[in-house]
């Protein structure tokens, strides 16, 4: 069992100000300076998913990666791109699946990077494999407009 989710500490783009984020937390996260959203970037397990990602009040970017894949790591700086871009919009969330084997089963992970977009804990977007940041922002605002629209 892991202790309690930790912070991060996030510098903010408007005002420069470094401000503590809370991996798990209620409403969005704001610089304490100037009040700008702040990119939510945060790290879960097992233990710890529920809190950090599924009990979001807003929508979860979900990366599953592995450290010995290389395009994880070829990703991760495009999944942080969108997260600073879309702040206040989504909560990136990345999960180790190595560390977490219960979560790659449950989410059926047969390749990594496997990146998902959550609503309420509700998988709206899956999708394998790496891409380019601009690519990855249009494909979560594509999820996230869909998840808006009335079924």
């Amino acid at each position: 069992m892991s202790a309690s989710p930790v912070s991060h500490t996030v510098r903010c783009g408007t005002c420069g100000r470094t401000n503590r984020v809370p991996a798990a937390a209620q409403g969005r996260p704001r610089c304490g300076n100037c009040r700008a959203p702040l990119p939510w970037i945060a790290e879960a397990g097992d233990s710890d998913f529920g809190t950090v990602a599924e009990q979001a009040g807003l929508p979860v970017l979900v990366d599953l990666w592995a450290t010995w894949c290389g395009p994880c790591r070829m990703v991760g700086p495009a999944l942080e791109k969108v997260a600073n871009d879309l702040a206040g919009r989504i909560k990136l969330v990345k999960v180790d699946i190595d560390k977490s084997p219960a979560l790659a089963r449950c989410f059926e992970v047969q390749a990594v990077p496997t990146l998902l977009v959550l609503d309420r804990g509700r998988t709206i977007a899956r999708q394998a494999g790496a891409a380019s940041a601009p690519v990855l922002r249009q494909w979560v605002e594509q999820a996230l407009t869909d998840s808006a629209q009335p079924a």
